[in-house]
């Protein structure tokens, strides 16, 4: 059988900054963009090391495309394409060093510099509805190691049979839906709630924006907070005896009545849900709120199925712990590293 070997010429910088051509990262990733965020931040190195910071960086967000692997080994795969070109063998401790001396700042301003809905040349169904573009809250928790210095700022979670194995972090992401990009995310400690977490995403929330979320971010607060925004707002809320009480003000045509829920006008939506599996038909009851008052543009069948769309966020998170991270734990041992490593998973 003939063979047929493709070659491929790439340009890498000189010196000390060839390390970080890994594959496509730096395509999507440009050293421009890392060099803004480090010159924003002030982490420009002073004197040529031999890990600049730059190098540094891209050190950080392939050691999450590699999660499996050591950060020596991790190097090894940065530099494994340079062929002959004379790179750095640094130590572990020298690494471990290269990145305390980085911070997470660098990340988080990298972060700033490329979340947001990627664009679209249409209207895609998905991405926006009737002009809005459809997004999701919700929140997750991270396992990350169990050091003293994790512990003073992340704590164990309580349960019944001893609590969890490793202490926990909350994450909080705003993401388009269809596209799955990153608008905003918040993270800390897993002993504040997810709605405690979300009023800090408000500044990500404007007019054109429909918002959907499940029932941990219905309380009359956090709906006045979200309201405020002028985003538009589709939750799903609690049914049965814990349902919250919302006074019928009027029945619509489309079956849905008017309410109020902390000062914020909205529609109650009921509805019985059925889908089939394998194991057969399980049908429930669902109760949604929404402040698109309007039933002829927003009749509440299109808004029932709409609010499937949320389930975006979710897959979005078992991208991040299941294909990237693999299930396993934050390899950070300080918090100033948790804050790093988070930062480099949500660009990648």
């Amino acid at each position: 059988m003939d063979e047929c070997v493709i070659t491929r010429t790439i340009r890498v910088a000189s010196g000390p900054f060839a390390p970080g051509h890994l594959g496509e990262l730096t395509q999507q990733v440009p050293f421009e963009l890392v060099d803004a965020a480090l010159a924003a931040t002030g982490r420009l190195q002073s004197r040529l090391r031999a890990l600049p910071a730059r190098v540094v960086v891209y050190l950080l967000l392939a050691g999450c495309l590699f999660a499996e692997l050591g950060y020596g080994q991790v190097w090894n795969r940065l530099t494994a394409g340079l062929g002959r070109l004379p790179v750095a063998t640094p130590t572990a401790s020298a690494l471990t060093k290269a990145r305390c001396r980085l911070g997470s700042a660098p990340l988080r301003a990298l972060f700033e510099l490329l979340r947001g809905p990627a664009p679209t040349a249409r209207a895609t169904a998905g991405v926006r509805v009737g002009g809005l573009l459809v997004c999701a809250i919700d929140g997750t928790t991270m396992s990350v190691a169990d050091t003293p210095a994790n512990l003073t700022v992340v704590a164990k979670h309580r349960g019944n049979h001893g609590g969890s194995g490793y202490p926990l972090l909350r994450l909080v992401a705003l993401v388009a839906c269809g596209t799955r990009s990153l608008i905003d995310a918040v993270f800390g400690p897993a002993t504040a709630g997810e709605a405690t977490y979300a009023l800090r995403l408000t500044g990500s929330l404007h007019p054109g924006m429909l918002v959907l979320a499940d029932r941990n971010f219905t309380s009359s607060t956090l709906i006045g907070h979200l309201a405020a925004t002028g985003a538009d707002l589709l939750t799903r809320a609690k049914t049965g005896t814990t349902a919250r009480r919302l006074p019928l003000l009027r029945r619509l045509p489309d079956g849905s009545f008017a309410s109020v829920l902390g000062g914020v006008g909205i529609r109650v939506i009921d509805a019985q849900i059925t889908i089939t599996t394998n194991a057969g038909d399980l049908t429930g009851s669902y109760r949604l709120l929404t402040t698109l008052l309007d039933t002829c543009r927003w009749p509440a069948l299109t808004l029932v199925r709409l609010y499937h769309e949320r389930w975006e966020i979710e897959t979005a998170y078992c991208e991040l712990k299941a294909s990237i991270l693999g299930g396993r734990v934050l390899r950070a041992r300080t918090p100033e590293g948790i804050d790093q490593e988070v930062y480099a998973l949500l660009v990648c």
